[in-house]
């Protein structure tokens, strides 16, 4: 049946540099990141608008829990998430592939900020809910593959977990969308697994359903502006 495909990959491209070839979609997420910051300095209504609130004032607006994920609160908030961000998700993309980063970020997403608003209660934004999914998926592959980069990223990333978990504990950090991001991204990484030869019945769904996250996501952003309209 073959090699699974992260078995053909270079481990030294994936944890040997301090800053690994940043991959398409890592740096479109970036990129977006970026431009709806640049936005909201021009209109903070944009943070209002998209930002996760505490359940009992969603009044059915889903799309926070997206949207949330996109939005920033200062320029450190930013420059420290977009600092993480460009060496971690380049690093699931290289192990897991673009179809699977693409559901990780979503999924945990929307898991972090749900939990942030049902059981924190706080009004939220930024791309660390999404940042520890991502942190989660890799957790996820460093226990279920037995090669000696499954143990590398085990060791890693077990590391990351701690140092995120006791900064979650900063005040004015979300600590349950760290939480949320990061149980959902562990799931559907064990879930997803990576790209293997016996499993190929796989990827035409995990395409699939990046491909939904990505309308999902679209139309998330759609709702936002549109009830930005009706207030104006």
């Amino acid at each position: 049946m073959g090699p699974r495909a992260v078995e053909r990959r270079n481990p030294g491209e994936i944890l040997g540099g301090l800053i690994p070839q940043a991959r398409f979609t890592t740096m479109i997420i970036l990129l977006i990141n970026t431009a709806l910051f640049i936005a909201e300095y021009f209109d903070p209504v944009i943070n209002q608008a998209g930002e996760s609130v505490p359940a009992a004032f969603m009044q059915g607006q889903w799309w926070r829990l997206i949207t949330a994920g996109f939005l920033h609160q200062g320029i450190l908030h930013i420059l420290m998430n977009s600092w993480v961000l460009f060496d971690l998700g380049a690093e699931v993309e290289m192990i897991y592939g673009t179809s699977r980063l693409i559901v990780f970020y979503f999924v945990s997403t929307v898991t972090g900020f749900s939990a942030s608003s049902r059981i924190g209660g706080h009004l939220s934004v930024g791309s660390s809910a999404g940042i520890f999914g991502l942190i989660g998926a890799m957790l996820a592959f460093g226990f279920t593959d037995r090669s000696s980069l499954g143990m590398q990223v085990k060791s890693l990333y077990t590391r990351w977990v701690i140092y995120g978990l006791v900064l979650s504990f900063i005040p004015g950090v979300d600590f349950w969308a760290h939480v949320g991001g990061f149980s959902g991204g562990f799931v559907a990484g064990w879930l997803a697994s990576t790209p293997r030869a016996r499993l190929m019945w796989k990827e035409p769904l995990l395409k699939a359903v990046a491909g939904v996250c990505i309308a999902v996501t679209v139309l998330a952003f759609g709702l936002m502006y549109l009830s930005i309209a009706r207030a104006t």
